[in-house]
């Protein structure tokens, strides 16, 4: 992992430095001079080479140290940690709601090929991976907030003054990102049980007289689940990094719209350390992908 966040992060360190646009201009204004905005410059160090820039950055991050915003010279840290939260609750959210719809839809369409309800599983596993998840973010705000009613179209009011609302406003983003994960998953899990299910284990334990729900939990459907909890890790990914733009239409307060902010402010300190929190998330999801395989597959512990 951390081969892979030096690396990245040299990546993102460079690439965000290509975004038009100078910090400096906008700290100091559209009635600045020249010399003024040469000060700026010199003073938060971005008149050096991007190299020189990132050994400072990177030295700063192995102390904990992120710095401070270019824009309003707030720290860093407390931005993101003050962030966190509402992307993990939000992450969190999508995956109960991914997994709840994809779990009963992949069992009984791999159960049951061929039949009505395997055309209706393909055919929202189709359609939620076609769909653009801020079209059917537009869409649900349009439906329940600005037609029905029933759910606030942005926002995340304080869990502990307003309980009910708080989680109102979380049911539309999570539901967005939550659906494009139920489509994957729906698909994976229908694919390897019915791979599973023709296998001679499966017959043998069906011969042997088990009933049938006993072969599906015991037999099929724990076997089935090492593809799908690798689709899944990925997914959590998927989360963290899709809820950018998401946060962004339903106003979240999280890391993702952060972001998108940072980007409008040309703040790189804030979008670098944003990104790579995102980066960072990705691997230790990952990881637990990865330890997650033996606790599924006793072969692969004792290997």
């Amino acid at each position: 992992m951390i081969p892979v966040l030096i690396i990245v992060s040299f990546a993102v360190f460079s690439i965000i430095h290509l975004i038009p646009g100078d910090p400096a201009e906008i700290m100091a204004g559209s009635n600045a001079t020249e010399a003024q905005v040469a000060a700026l410059r010199h003073q938060y160090g971005l008149d050096q080479p991007i190299l020189v820039q990132y050994i400072i950055w990177l030295k700063n991050v192995v102390t904990g140290n992120l710095g401070n915003s270019l824009i309003n010279d707030f720290p860093i840290n407390t931005l993101i940690l003050q962030r966190v939260p509402a992307t993990i609750e939000l992450a969190l959210a999508a995956a109960i709601i991914g997994t709840i719809i994809a779990l009963p839809l992949g069992i009984i369409a791999a159960l049951r090929p061929g039949s009505i309800v395997d055309f209706v599983t393909t055919l929202f596993s189709a359609l939620s991976f076609a769909v653009p998840s801020f079209w059917l973010a537009i869409l649900l705000i349009l439906f329940f907030s600005l037609y029905l009613k029933w759910l606030p179209p942005s926002g995340r009011p304080v869990f502990s003054e307003q309980p009910v609302e708080h989680i109102k406003s979380l049911i539309m983003p999570a539901f967005t990102l939550g659906v494009a994960m139920a489509a994957k998953l729906t698909r994976y899990l229908r694919s390897s049980m019915l791979d599973v299910l023709n296998q001679d284990y499966t017959r043998t334990a069906r011969a042997k007289g088990l009933g049938e729900r006993l072969v599906v939990i015991r037999h099929v459907l724990r076997n089935s689940l090492i593809p799908v909890i690798t689709v899944f890790g990925l997914q959590i990914g998927d989360l963290l990094s899709g809820a950018i733009i998401v946060e962004s239409i339903f106003a979240w307060p999280g890391v993702g719209r952060l972001t998108i902010q940072a980007i409008g402010w040309r703040d790189y300190s804030i979008l670098q350390a944003s990104v790579m929190f995102i980066v960072v998330a990705f691997l230790i999801v990952n990881l637990l992908t990865d330890l997650a395989y033996g606790l599924i597959d006793p072969r692969i512990r004792y290997s």
